[in-house]
């Protein structure tokens, strides 16, 4: 499943191509399954280091057990998103050429797709800012931010691996930050919950409206029936959250990774341009959940 972010495609839009921005795993060279190390976790069933292949590897470079992913204990794989990274590398930075085929080139694709996939998640933030009506008075500063990015994402090798990503991090977030509390504004109590540990909270029926949880920690986080409407979720940890009934819309920053890897129901209604998960239960059972490394060792934007 592939997975996009909003893009406006009208004159004074960022001008992006969707594609770019979301995983095409055919046109990729099988790099999230080579480049980073996991552990053997309740998300992953055996220890991988960094650069060696996983054993469900294929020579076609296919999972083989792609389809059955969280029955053979690989639910983390289930729920990477690399936000197109994958394809731009081997497509575009090494112009269609292999790690299999030149083992000479492994070491530095697999070094430029931990750098890439920063980039690309930056561009997908900077994108989905965009589109928010509260954005407004800060578009130019996206998009010159958006531009500047998306250029070094066309870069040589050596040129990517001498990306500054965290001060363009920095920049990025400050902006995010600012166009956050803008679409927030309305909102008469704002919790402020960034970076909080909420791993197992019982929130049931919290009202979470407006609410800052950007980078907290909520797996396993009892959240049915609760209002997280333009709560901004940057980062925030939902492995195994229970979102049965909650209310999501107009959340911001939902990737479908986080929704991946929570538990709803029929009942969970969705920020606009998510889609449901099809391992989502009417059992209500949450997913496994597990830790995983992406090959820079990085967090998500927060």
């Amino acid at each position: 499943m592939t997975k996009e972010a909003t893009v406006p495609d009208d004159a004074t839009g960022l001008h992006a191509d969707a594609a770019t921005l979301r995983a095409d795993c055919a046109r990729c060279f099988a790099l999230c399954c080579v480049a980073p190390a996991f552990c053997a976790s309740a998300d992953f069933a055996v220890d991988k280091p960094a650069g060696r292949p996983c054993p469900n590897l294929a020579a076609d470079f296919r999972c083989s057990v792609h389809n059955r992913l969280r029955g053979h204990g690989f639910a983390g794989c289930a729920v990477y998103d690399c936000f197109g990274a994958g394809q731009q590398v081997a497509q575009v930075t090494f112009d269609g050429r292999n790690w299999r085929e030149d083992p000479s080139l492994a070491e530095p694709m697999f070094a430029v797709f931990a750098i890439m996939r920063q980039l690309h998640e930056l561009l997908w933030h900077l994108a989905e800012a965009w589109t928010l009506p509260a954005a407004e008075p800060l578009r130019a500063r996206l998009r010159a931010v958006y531009d500047e990015t998306r250029r070094l994402t066309h870069g040589q090798p050596q040129a990517l691996l001498a990306v500054d990503v965290d001060t363009l991090h920095r920049r990025v977030n400050a902006l995010l930050v600012q166009v956050s509390g803008r679409a927030r504004a309305g909102v008469r109590r704002r919790a402020d919950r960034r970076g909080a540990d909420l791993i197992g909270a019982d929130l049931r029926g919290a009202d979470l409206s407006g609410a800052n949880l950007r980078g907290a920690y909520l797996i396993g986080a009892d959240l049915t029936g609760a209002d997280l409407r333009l709560a901004d979720v940057t980062g925030a940890d939902l492995r195994a959250a229970k979102l049965g009934g909650a209310d999501l819309r107009g959340a911001l920053f939902v990737t479908q990774a986080q929704l991946d890897a929570a538990v709803g129901d029929a009942g969970t209604r969705l920020p606009s341009g998510r889609t449901r998960p099809a391992h989502w239960s009417r059992s209500g059972q949450p997913p496994r959940s597990g830790d995983r490394r992406d090959p820079d060792g990085r967090k998500s934007v927060a």
